[in-house]
C-alpha cells in the first residue's frame, strides 16, 4: 500500500508567511496530504460533482471579479456554498478583502481563511512547488551524498567501504557535504530524485577512530548544503581479482529509485587509489554526458574509423 504524507497546515502558513484570518479550533492539527491546489471558479459557478475539498483553495483578482458581477443575493449564496463545502483552506492572494460571509460561515464550519500579499500566480506555483518537495515519496538509503562541481554523487557500498573518508577528501578539496550514513531521498517530480540528511544527523560525519566529526563547524558553512539533486550513483565496492571492470566507459548502468532511472557507476576501492580525483573526474564526465558529448562513445568512434583505414 502506497504511505501518504503529510504536512500540518500550520507549517505551510509559517513557511509562506500567510496571514491567519480565521483560525479554528483544529487549526494546529489541519494536515494537508496533497500537492495539488485549486481555484474555485467552477464551484463559484455552482459546479461541485468533482470538487476536491483535500486541496488548498485560491481565490484571486478573476474568482473575484466574477464574484463582484453576480447580484449581491446569488454571491452570498457562492461564498456560502463554497465554505460549507468545507475545504482543507481557502487562501485570498493579493491582498484582497475577505467578505464578512466568507468569515463568519468559515468560523461555523470550521474551515482556515488564510490570506497572502503576493499575486495568485506565483503563490500557486510557490505552494505546489513547495508541497510536492514536502509530500513527495521517500526512502532512506545507507551511504552519502556529496556535491561535486554541482553534481550530486550518492556514495554506495558495504560498511567501512571508505564512504565516509572519501566525503571528508571531497569536501577538503572544495566541494559540500549533503549527508553522510543515511541519505533520504525524495522523488518531487517524474525525473528529479532530491537527497538531504536525517535532521538529527545532518552536517555530521562518523569516522571510526575519531567518531563523531561536525563538517559545519570544521569547515564552514560553505562545506555543507541542505539539499542536492542525485544526478549519479556511485557504488563503491572492494576490488576482486579477476573481476572484468569498465575501462572504456560504454557500457550504460543505471539503478532504479523510486521509479526513476539514474545513472551509476561501479568504483573498485584498494590501497593506492585516490577516490577523491576518481569522483571528481566521474562528476566531470557525468556532466559532460548530461551536455550531450560521450567520451567514451567518441574514441570509439576514432577507434573505428583508424581500424577502417589500415584495412
Amino acid at each position: 500500500m502506497k504511505k501518504i504524507y503529510t504536512i500540518p497546515l500550520s507549517k505551510i502558513v509559517e513557511d509562506q508567511h500567510f496571514e491567519v484570518v480565521v483560525r479554528p479550533d483544529c487549526y494546529e492539527e489541519t494536515l494537508i496530504d496533497t500537492p495539488e491546489v485549486n481555484r474555485p471558479g467552477l464551484a463559484l459557478a455552482g459546479f461541485y460533482e468533482v470538487f476536491e475539498e483535500d486541496r488548498i483553495q485560491l481565490i484571486g483578482k478573476a474568482e473575484t471579479r466574477y464574484l463582484n458581477s453576480l447580484e449581491p443575493s446569488t454571491k452570498r449564496l457562492m461564498l456560502q456554498k463554497l465554505v460549507e463545502a468545507k475545504p482543507v483552506a481557502i487562501l485570498y492572494t493579493t491582498g484582497l478583502p475577505i467578505d464578512d460571509v466568507v468569515i463568519e460561515r468559515a468560523r461555523m464550519q470550521q474551515v482556515p481563511i488564510l490570506r497572502t500579499q503576493n499575486k495568485t500566480s506565483p503563490v500557486m506555483a510557490a505552494l505546489i512547488s513547495y508541497l510536492n518537495t514536502h509530500l513527495a515519496p521517500r526512502i532512506t538509503r545507507h551511504g552519502g551524498l556529496v556535491e561535486v562541481y554541482g553534481e550530486g554523487l550518492l556514495l554506495l557500498g558495504d560498511s567501512g567501504i571508505g564512504k565516509s573518508e572519501t566525503a571528508i577528501e571531497l569536501v577538503k578539496r572544495g566541494h559540500r557535504l549533503i549527508a553522510d550514513d543515511a541519505v533520504e531521498i525524495k522523488r518531487v517530480s517524474d525525473r528529479t530524485l532530491v537527497g538531504a540528511a536525517p535532521e538529527i544527523i545532518r552536517h555530521y560525519v562518523e569516522m571510526r577512530g575519531i567518531g563523531i566529526v561536525d563538517v559545519r563547524r570544521l569547515f564552514g558553512m560553505g562545506a555543507v548544503k541542505e539539499t542536492e539533486r542525485v544526478d549519479l550513483v556511485i557504488q563503491l565496492e572492494n576490488w576482486v581479482e579477476g573481476k572484468m571492470y569498465d575501462r572504456m566507459g560504454m557500457d550504460e548502468e543505471t539503478i532504479n529509485i523510486l521509479g526513476i532511472e539514474i545513472p551509476s557507476i561501479t568504483v573498485p576501492v584498494r590501497p593506492g587509489r585516490n577516490l577523491a580525483i576518481i569522483l571528481e573526474i566521474a562528476a566531470m564526465n557525468n556532466r559532460l554526458k548530461r551536455m550531450g558529448y560521450n567520451t567514451a562513445e567518441e574514441f570509439n568512434k576514432k577507434l573505428m574509423r583508424q581500424m577502417g583505414i589500415e584495412e
